[in-house]
């Protein structure tokens, strides 16, 4: 394991220029404290984990030092937001500290969110609070727990730095970790400014760097591009099967590596409604549950548009009709693991989505519903379920339909279905009530909390002793916290 001085950086964005991000400095924060470390992420880094408890951690990333190998630059993009294209955006209150390179020869970005003022701020202050950098570390670790591609999340640092939002707060900084921090958004900035020379080499960096494989194909670019749509698809099919509401799915919150980022108002479902807003200032329910996947379609047409000087017209329609086919694919498979089904059959889609229409009507806890249908045989679970249900009758035809689905699925004992449910079904996820239970206790100066349920959810399918109450349907208060963009 490493020292926080023999990491090895390796700045290959940061040598594009400055037509691709500024050179800028952190801000440093006053009195900068560790909040939450993750050992996990730390391993990606080879550092040791002991590292985190040492007051030159908390300077490092609440910037008060830089590791002179460190080249800091705030990225430059731009993006479609709730429909509509901003010229330019960028990074407004986030900076690339570097890559660092590990053992395993694999480059990660450091990205320090909250780092204070850049060219891009427009009129924001460059700060993130305490509360929104709580929530995504939790959110980028908890999503990798499950499964689902997402950035990672070193650290959050703590401070006496006042910030203004609805209140005044205290500023904290959070460390993000990413193959890279590549948007939709960078490929449209230099497509709408009209700048082919840096487009160009922009898609060449990503290509070379991210997609290399590609290069073997007769149309680098269109592999590249059906690449990054098979890669959204599985995304976004993990992101329903799990309950998982980004909330703000514009294109400069898009990677072009296909994974979560970019955490603001997100939510896990609690009780299902396929029509949930988690986002507070999406007035007309851009982003609800159920329009995630058509969103993920629209915002890789953008990306396409973007990439009609390499690309033709016709190869990227090709390309975009993959998505639907592909998210369907990923996500029946997920929802047959749910089910604890090994084959597939004709009508498991249809039995799905019964399902889903009749926990929609009775307000049934998505996640919990799932968990404990895998907790004994087809017939017992249906047995202890069917109370959750307004329709019974619905329930029961239903409940008919998936016992004989289970029956010819195969002769399983009670422990075999057990385990394979309980490996893809989790106990614990990051309901919102939970989240702010843990950040309550941090804005008070306690962060035992977040410490712990950021274990709890490290181990999101396995049933932890003494953690019963992370398992727990959410108080009525708990399902109705308003979440906004403001951080």
């Amino acid at each position: 394991m490493k020292a926080l001085d023999e990491l090895t950086f390796d700045n290959r964005f940061a040598r594009l220029g400055d037509a691709f991000s500024t050179h800028v400095l952190p801000e440093p924060l006053d009195a900068p404290r560790l909040v939450v470390a993750s050992d996990a992420a730390m391993a990606l880094l080879d550092l040791d984990p002991a590292v985190a408890e040492t007051p030159v951690f908390a300077e490092l990333f609440g910037g008060h030092k830089l590791w002179a190998e460190a080249e800091t630059r705030a990225m430059v993009y731009s993006g479609h937001q709730f429909g509509g294209y901003t010229p330019q955006l960028g990074d407004g209150r986030g900076l690339l500290l570097g890559e660092v390179y590990n053992q395993a020869g694999e480059h990660w970005d450091l990205h320090l969110k909250g780092a204070g003022m850049t060219p891009y701020s427009r009129m924001g202050d460059g700060r993130a609070v305490l509360r929104s950098s709580i929530r995504e570390f939790l959110a980028s670790e908890a999503l990798h727990a499950l499964g689902i591609p997402s950035s990672r999340a070193l650290c959050v640092i703590g401070s006496d730095t006042p910030v203004w939002r609805e209140k005044q707060e205290r500023g904290a900084m959070v460390l993000r970790l990413a193959h890279s921090h590549i948007r939709f958004g960078h490929f449209e900035y230099f497509y709408y400014t009209k700048k082919p020379e840096q487009q160009a080499e922009l898609a060449e960096h990503v290509l070379n760097l991210h997609y290399p494989e590609c290069r073997e194909q007769p149309e680098p670019y269109l592999a590249m591009f059906r690449e990054i749509v098979e890669r959204n698809a599985e995304m976004i099919a993990k992101w329903q099967a799990y309950g998982f509401c980004h909330g703000v799915m514009n294109t400069d919150n898009m990677s072009i590596l296909g994974i979560t980022f970019d955490f603001g108002p997100f939510a896990f479902l609690d009780d299902f409604d396929a029509h949930f807003i988690c986002n507070h200032s999406d007035h007309e329910g851009r982003y609800s549950f159920s329009n995630q996947v058509p969103i993920g379609q629209w915002n890789l047409s953008a990306l396409a548009q973007a990439l009609t000087p390499f690309i033709s017209v016709d190869a990227l329609k090709e390309a975009l009709g993959l998505y639907l086919p592909l998210y369907q694919a990923h996500y029946l498979d997920l929802m047959r693991r749910r089910l604890g089904l090994t084959t597939a059959e004709d009508d498991d889609q249809p039995l799905v989505e019964r399902l889903l229409k009749l926990m929609q009507n009775s307000g049934v806890d998505y996640t919990l519903f799932f968990r404990r249908l895998g907790d004994e045989s087809a017939a017992l679970a249906v047995a202890r379920l069917r109370d959750d249900f307004v329709d019974l009758a619905g329930f029961d035809a239903w409940a008919e339909q998936y016992k004989a689905r289970v029956a010819r699925d195969g002769d399983y004992s009670e422990e075999q279905r057990r385990e394979r449910m309980h490996a893809v079904n989790p106990l614990y996820i990051l309901r919102n009530y939970l989240a702010q239970n843990a950040i309550a206790a941090a804005e008070s100066g306690d962060n035992s909390e977040v410490r712990r349920l950021h274990e709890v959810l490290s181990k999101p399918f396995e049933e932890q002793a003494g953690m019963e109450q992370y398992a727990q349907r959410p108080p009525d208060w708990g399902k109705h916290l308003e979440i906004s963009c403001s951080s």
